[in-house]
């Protein structure tokens, strides 16, 4: 699960007003990463350079319904060296609950539901507290419900998707607070399935319709076309779409997936009245949440009024979950315009793409280019550092040379000297919530515990492992003592300590090392990544100010 930064969103704003241009569109240059496609003259030099410093994915922007520039980049299939495309298909991650949201809407066009039905009304079989919500409430995140009903790719079927948001402990009474949840849209979801039969089918055949790619990305209907590879951190590959189900963790919340000509179309379509009736789209655009400076929340979409920005616009995101595909989706009333972005690699992320360009954009420069260090590092120098160094603290760091230079960070020490914190208050209260619930503290602790249990075995405690800020969510890493030996994992949790993301299992953080005069830093060309320095002497390592000593 994804959601907008204030400042990511502005950036996606104001990059969309300048993309948007009636210049035609260039041959691609001699060596350009981009295939398929075309591009306005601005945008068309800019994100070739993106994509040689690693943004793999694609593009669209559409003006009125018009194609601006529709664009792929970087590989699609890096085994295969088969290119991204303007058509390639991505998994959109929570965009899918803005199609839930339309769902629903069309529903009450129908007469089939109210917003302000109690959602126990409408599924007799759900039980507890929050059976008492509203749909409109589900809509918004002021449910009281906190975390996930099941684990993306585990099966959970619908019984047992309704137990499991029925034995939810609610964060809060409903309609008292706000709290983005992902089981409030899978909650919708089933009640789409209870009113309309099924709903993958009304999805496909009243939400879908006349989008050549969309479907879902595990199971049928499924979506069409060739889709794109998604690689995580540590350079493996993610979900690949072959999940047989039940799907009820992601259906609703997460399961879609399409091009991004086809979420352009569809934004604009379902803005101007084609998806839904023309009030049913004003409801989807129109602020129920107040969350300050400006930003509300409305069925599925996140809004921004002109006194923050300068124009008013709706945006969505998805991703950060084990496909390793991250999309989001902006739209502008003014010119019916539409931003849709999409990417398959972490060296540069959709989000991290519009944030690293936005601000020059805002300030009437010119889009700027990434920060592409020079030089490379000469083999003999790497295999002189490659090894292992510790520190006297008990941490470590491991220098690798498998696909250029790589340092790993193990321990808590470790980790913060690499990943220094921005804010050191958020991440002492972060680790205190992971502790509470690896202690079983809560309900979503002990929760977790039965899951660990059931597949690791009793767990005997938790040691920390430091913290580090990743796909804008804070992640703090444990060492959990399993009857087989210790075992890595992270976890992100909410303000209410629900559980955002978790992986078991894991590799210890790392970052890619470039050179930097006689030192390296992080290779982070979006500059989204830890501001720090990383020398080596003999036999030692220096990252930020501490010292770590080969052996």
């Amino acid at each position: 699960m994804t959601r907008f930064l204030p400042a990511l969103l502005a950036a996606a704003a104001v990059l969309l007003a300048a993309c948007t241009s009636d210049a035609e569109s260039p041959a691609s240059p001699a060596g350009s990463a981009r295939s398929a496609g075309s591009a306005s003259d601005g945008c068309d030099a800019a994100l070739d350079a993106w994509a040689d410093a690693g943004f793999s994915g694609s593009v669209a922007i559409t003006t009125a319904g018009e194609p601006v520039c529709e664009a792929g980049y970087g590989a699609a299939d890096r085994a295969a060296d088969r290119p991204n495309t303007a058509d390639t298909v991505f998994a959109i991650g929570s965009v899918t609950k803005a199609f839930t949201a339309a769902a629903v809407l069309g529903l009450a066009d129908d007469g089939r539901l109210t917003l302000d039905d109690r959602v126990g009304d409408l599924l007799p079989e759900l039980r507890g507290p929050v059976a008492d919500a509203t749909v409109r409430q589900l809509l918004v995140h002021t449910s009281g419900l906190n975390g996930s009903a099941g684990a993306d790719h585990q099966p959970l079927s619908r019984d047992d998707a309704l137990a499991a948001i029925g034995a939810m402990e609610q964060a809060f009474p409903p309609g008292t607070d706000y709290l983005y949840t992902n089981a409030g849209y899978t909650l919708l979801a089933l009640v789409v399935e209870e009113v309309a039969g099924s709903y993958r089918e009304h999805a496909a055949t009243r939400v879908l319709r006349d989008l050549p790619s969309a479907g879902f990305w595990d199971g049928s209907p499924a979506a069409r076309g060739d889709r794109a590879v998604g690689y995580l951190d540590d350079g493996s590959t993610g979900a690949a779409g072959d999940f047989t189900g039940p799907h009820w963790a992601l259906d609703g919340n997460g399961a879609l997936a399409m091009s991004m000509p086809d979420l352009a179309a569809w934004t604009r379509s379902l803005f101007t009245g084609g998806v839904v009736s023309q009030e049913a789209a004003e409801v989807l655009a129109t602020p129920e949440v107040d969350l300050g400076d400006g930003v509300g929340e409305t069925p599925g979409w996140v809004a921004y009024d002109a006194s923050a920005f300068g124009v008013p616009f709706l945006a969505s995101a998805g991703g950060g979950g084990d496909v390793g595909h991250e999309a989001m989706v902006v739209w502008i009333p003014d010119g019916e315009r539409v931003l849709a972005v999409a990417s398959n690699g972490p060296e540069v992320t959709a989000e991290e793409l519009v944030e690293a360009i936005g601000p020059a954009l805002a300030a009437g420069e010119p889009i700027p280019g990434p920060d592409v260090p020079g030089g490379t590092v000469d083999p003999g120098v790497a295999a002189a550092i490659v090894g292992d160094y510790r520190l006297d603290t008990g941490g470590a760091y491991q220098v690798s040379d498998d696909d250029g230079l790589r340092i790993a960070a193990h321990g808590a020490d470790a980790v913060r000297a690499l990943f220094p914190p921005g804010d050191p208050d958020a991440v002492r209260e972060h680790e205190r919530a992971v502790a509470a619930l690896l202690a079983g503290e809560t309900e979503a602790g002990r929760e977790e515990l039965v899951a660990l249990d059931d597949d690791f075995g009793p767990i005997g405690g938790a040691e920390p492992a430091g913290t580090v800020l990743a796909d804008g969510e804070l992640r703090t890493y444990v060492t959990l003592d399993t009857g087989g030996g210790p075992l890595l994992a992270w976890y992100a949790l909410n303000d209410e300590g629900g559980v955002d993301g978790v992986d078991v299992g894991t590799d210890p953080p790392a970052v890619p090392l470039a050179p930097n005069g006689d030192g390296f830093r992080p290779a982070d060309p979006a500059g989204a990544g830890p501001d720090v320095t990383v020398s080596f002497g003999d036999d030692t390592v220096t990252v930020g100010d501490v010292t770590a000593r080969r052996g």
